[in-house]
């Protein structure tokens, strides 16, 4: 996720996030909370929905013994020990995901998400490896990823959902775009964005104006758009301009954003603007360096403008072929392989 220069035009009406363990209501019946994370992005927030029979929460933070510890000290703390009936997971990703089946298991509470995040999810979940899988190391290959790289990456346990998701039992309410449905007071309508992760679900109130924006839509920061070896000739940045364009159609000014990261904010028709710009400037960027023939690894300067290496290498890549196989897509761009199976591309 790459920040974004502040923009007087995205306002946050809420300055400061919640502490751990506590809640900020930035509504009636509507709860902020925060819970760490032990990564670059190191939070995720978690909206709670007040209802008569006890609260829906939306996200849930990673499954690990942390997780649930900081989870537990919401439980009784802002969340007055009232239970937890339904937990709305807006898409796959573990941060997002990762307490949900714990919640059906120990708390009895009800499952609602799309069809593919269920699917992916639990796919991953269940997908448990010691090492890179074969595919995983063609497709870094065929990334160019650096050799120093690749060889340490080679002998490391990968990073598996089983690690930070807590096991999910079959059983889930599915919902999609265009769903109407009741969470707390209010009556949300479901509308699903693509690029960043498969049908995320985000919700729109009804009767006033809240956006529960989930990844798709954030104040300061860009998600990634990343392809993976389980698809490697993916265009999900179509997804994300596609769903740029019709999330634009339909945002106010007076939209009080409820995001996944980051701070609520208003200024959503600006702020998609930005999303979309965003990668259009990349990808001018990056067909001007394609005069002469690069791997998805040598082109992390003009997508990100700057060169990237350490944790956040990983996700470089995957976005650096993610705006290759767009310009693909598009006509605008040839590739072939290298002797050492890596793509070169180059501009036509």
């Amino acid at each position: 996720m790459k920040p974004t220069k502040a923009d007087p035009r995205i306002r946050t009406p809420f300055p400061e996030a919640p502490a751990p363990g506590t809640a900020i209501e930035v509504a009636d019946g509507i709860l902020w909370m925060r819970v760490p994370l032990p990564m670059a992005l190191d939070h995720v927030n978690i909206y709670a929905l007040a209802g008569d029979d006890g609260w829906t929460l939306i996200d849930t933070g990673l499954g690990t013994k942390r997780g649930k510890a900081e989870m537990q000290s919401l439980l009784d703390g802002p969340l007055g020990g009232a239970p937890v009936r339904r937990v709305l997971v807006t898409h796959h990703h573990p941060d997002h995901v990762g307490l949900a089946g714990w919640f059906q298991t120990e708390h009895g509470a009800d499952l609602i998400t799309t069809r593919t995040a269920w699917l992916f999810a639990r796919m991953l979940q269940l997908d448990e490896q010691p090492r890179p899988t074969a595919e995983t190391m063609a497709f870094w290959r065929s990334a160019g990823m650096a050799a120093d790289v690749y060889a340490k990456r080679a002998q490391e346990r990968p990073f598996n959902f089983a690690d930070v998701v807590a096991p999910m039992p079959v059983g889930f309410r599915c919902i999609r775009d265009g769903d109407v449905i009741a969470l707390g007071h209010r009556k949300w309508r479901v509308r699903t964005g693509y690029g960043h992760a498969p049908e995320q679900a985000t919700l729109w109130c009804e009767d006033a104006p809240f956006v529960l924006g989930a990844d798709q839509l954030l104040p300061s920061i860009s998600p990634n758009i990343g392809v993976y070896a389980t698809e490697p000739d993916a265009d999900p940045l179509a997804g994300w301009l596609d769903s740029c364009a019709a999330f634009a159609a339909i945002a106010r000014e007076d939209h009080l954003v409820l995001p996944g990261h980051k701070l609520p904010f208003t200024g959503l028709p600006h702020r998609l603007h930005q999303l979309a710009e965003n990668h259009h400037g990349a990808l001018a960027r990056l067909q001007a360096h394609l005069a002469e023939p690069h791997t998805a690894a040598e082109c992390f300067l003009p997508i990100f403008k700057r060169d990237i290496s350490g944790d956040a290498y990983g996700l470089a890549l995957v976005e650096a072929v993610a705006h290759l196989n767009h310009l693909l897509a598009r006509g605008e761009v040839t590739r072939w392989r290298r002797a050492d199976g890596a793509w070169l591309w180059q501009s036509k």
